[in-house]
């Protein structure tokens, strides 16, 4: 089987477990938007997917981020960033970004505008909110309490756009009952930010609990691109 005809597979699975997570949901079909993960995948696996309609690739690493999308320049992809944001490295993911899913505290926000508006360009912003239980340490994430006061400094950026959250499900964690509370959290932040309706929730292993509490997009690495190569 070749690389194409692999990846044209696994994407019609993935692409259908989203259509049924949307029915049972009660939800239009379509509505729900797929994010392909490729960190850790060459960028001539980008190409091919570009070729079967894939418009949205993720990454989570800036170096790798940033020499592939200046490999992928001419496929006219969505580039997502989403994994953790340094500080020090927020000025040149602004620079290439389309999306940065993972804005979780006030120091990267001027830095972000400023990478972004030294291209000429409007960066879409997601904040990333920790769903981890109260008394635990976060991996990432911001508390919940500080999401309106985040967005209101991604709002003071021209060259920034605040479009909505973020969230990871905790690990030993049954991913609904996370993202029930990540659904509470959502409509409290939108009742400060009613502009900012994107939900970036769900990954391959649970994408229909992401879509069954109202994501709009997931995040899908490994159902697509199968086992992450063992040399990174």
């Amino acid at each position: 089987m070749s690389r194409a005809t692999e990846l044209q597979a696994n994407l019609e699975q993935v692409r259908d477990r989203i259509a049924r997570a949307e029915a049972a949901a009660g939800r239009p079909a379509g509505e729900v938007g797929l994010v392909v993960v490729t960190k850790f995948f060459p960028a001539s696996d980008v190409r091919l997917l570009a070729g079967l309609g894939v418009r949205e690739v993720g990454e989570n690493r800036h170096q790798e981020a940033e020499s592939k999308a200046a490999d992928c320049d001419d496929l006219g992809v969505r580039w997502h960033f989403i994994g953790g944001l340094q500080s020090n490295k927020a000025a040149a993911v602004g620079r290439y970004a389309d999306v940065v899913e993972s804005v979780d505290r006030d120091s990267l926000v001027a830095r972000l505008a400023r990478g972004a508006a030294e291209t000429d360009r409007v960066v879409e912003v997601l904040l990333q909110v920790s769903l981890d239980p109260p008394g635990t340490e976060h991996r990432a994430g911001a508390d919940p309490d500080d999401l309106a006061a985040l967005g209101e400094a991604v709002l003071a950026h021209d060259s920034l756009a605040l479009r909505g959250l973020m969230a990871v499900a905790p690990l030993g964690e049954e991913p609904a009952a996370a993202f029930a509370r990540l659904a509470d959290i959502r409509a409290r932040f939108l009742a400060h930010h009613p502009q900012a309706t994107v939900l970036s929730a769900g990954m391959s292993g649970d994408l229909e609990e992401a879509v069954a509490i109202g994501a709009t997009h997931v995040r899908v690495g490994s159902a697509v691109l199968g086992s992450r190569p063992t040399v990174q």
